[in-house]
């Protein structure tokens, strides 16, 4: 009795010890070591890549190493793998990443990383080591910088006069925009001033279309232009700046985790701030309204063409919408459609809440205000229909009933009126459930007789 005491409360103590096992605190040996990071480094240079290292000390080999790299902030990262060390002495893990293979980085860019090892261990969680942050920037050219209340001006050729008037363009731009819409610009914004188009297109990388004078980016608020010394008093130089930096408040009033505004009303409220509807575009878009080539605001809302006519129609187009709703509406509505757009909503949620009306009936009126023709939409259309056989009727989807005995067909065995596809199977699987059973209880009968020990020998006599 004491026996059978003594191996219970054994038995007993072992179960708790594996339920409780994961909450008490087991000696490190039997957890996944993990590595030591010591200080990583970062260097950026344009058009070449970005070189990182990562002096590590492994108690045990890793299966993954990764690069968590962030080129904005805010936004996830992009996660490149890398070969992982072959041994677990004291290393250093090095990496170049190719702006032309992993994609371009704008100049300016914030860039940061972070290395990211997987043991071996099954169940070991990743590790991710400390992070490295620098600016990617264009060390190109002998920058010269001059800094206003909200923008910093970056040109390399010209003399100060040049950088000073740049700048005077660019705070009255953000200034008049910001008024209008209602919004403070505090973040500073970079705006850099190439000189020559080469330069120019070698920072925006590839992609950029040949017809561009200036570029924004939000996410990093820095505005690029093309403008040489010879061209700062040049009436276009005092419309591209405004324009690009437009962009960059409109961003500011609109900003939201869901949903961006149509880009015909981003890029028509940069045009009418900085330009006006002008000569230009109101020819364009009444000559297109005339011949049937207008293009829809819906067919405007993602992105523009990239033919040289169909570029300028889009910019023209846009312009015009926003004339024709400060025309029905005014300017108080424009800013009211622009801001509702912060709150997340819709593009049809947004129209209603401001104008009264969804896009699609702003789009209609605005086209009947051009008294243009909506035209038909192209795209994929579906195939035409192929030949009917005569004995199919009208709409059929599928051939009618045989009226042929399937049973006449060569070859042909058709289930009977007391047989079926389905019983057929039937039969098989009773055997495989009893077969089943069957096996289950002799099962039970040996292990009940296995308990009971062997048959004792009968007693000496």
């Amino acid at each position: 009795m004491i026996g059978s005491r003594v191996a219970r409360s054994l038995w007993s103590f072992l179960v708790v010890a594996i339920v409780a096992g994961p909450v008490l605190d087991l000696p490190s040996a039997v957890r996944a070591a993990e590595p030591t990071f010591g200080k990583p480094t970062i260097d950026a240079a344009f058009g070449k890549g970005v070189e990182l290292t990562q002096p590590i000390t492994l108690d045990e080999p890793v299966r993954r190493v990764e690069l968590l790299l962030t080129t904005a902030d805010g936004t996830p990262p992009l996660v490149i793998e890398v070969p992982p060390p072959t041994g677990i002495e004291p290393q250093t893990l090095r990496h170049t990443v190719d702006v032309g293979g992993d994609g371009h980085i704008l100049p300016n860019t914030p860039v940061s990383v972070r290395w990211r090892l997987t043991p071996r261990a099954p169940d070991a969680p990743p590790v991710t080591g400390p992070e490295a942050r620098t600016v990617y920037a264009d060390g190109r050219f002998p920058w010269k910088t001059v800094s206003g209340k909200t923008v910093r001006v970056h040109w390399y050729e010209g003399d100060d006069a040049f950088g000073a008037g740049a700048l005077k363009i660019a705070e009255g731009a953000i200034q008049e925009t910001g008024d209008l819409l209602g919004v403070a610009e505090e973040a500073p914004i970079d705006f850099f001033i190439y000189a020559d188009q080469t330069s120019f297109y070698d920072a925006l990388g590839p992609g950029t279309q040949e017809n561009v004078g200036g570029q924004a980016n939000a996410g990093i608020r820095t505005l690029f232009a093309l403008i040489t010394p010879a061209d700062i008093n040049d009436a276009w130089v005092g419309v591209v700046i405004p324009h690009e930096l437009v962009h960059l408040v409109f961003d500011t009033a609109v900003r939201n985790p869901y949903h961006f505004p149509p880009r015909w009303l981003n890029e028509g409220l940069a045009v009418y701030q900085s330009q006006g509807y002008d000569t230009s575009d109101r020819s364009g878009v009444e000559a297109a309204a005339r011949d049937g080539s207008i293009i829809p605001l819906d067919g405007l809302a993602g992105q523009f063409p990239t033919t040289r006519d169909g570029f300028f129609l889009a910019y023209g187009e846009s312009a015009s919408a926003i004339d024709y709703l400060v025309r029905t509406y005014d300017k108080d509505a424009l800013v009211a459609l622009i801001g509702s757009y912060a709150d997340g909503r819709t593009d049809d949620e947004a129209f209603k809440t401001a104008l009264g009306v969804d896009t699609a009936e702003f789009g209609d009126a605005w086209l009947a205000d051009l008294r243009a023709d909506r035209p038909l939409k192209r795209g994929p259309q579906p195939a035409p229909e192929g030949p009917r056989p005569s004995s199919w009727s009208v709409g059929s989807a599928r051939p009618p009933a045989a009226t042929v005995d399937p049973r006449s067909s060569p070859g042909s065995a058709p289930p009977t009126d007391r047989t079926s596809a389905r019983g057929n199977g039937a039969p098989l699987i009773l055997v495989v459930i009893v077969a089943m059973l069957l096996a289950a209880a002799a099962l039970v009968i040996a292990r009940t007789r296995g308990r009971r020990g062997p048959p004792t020998s009968p007693p000496a006599r």
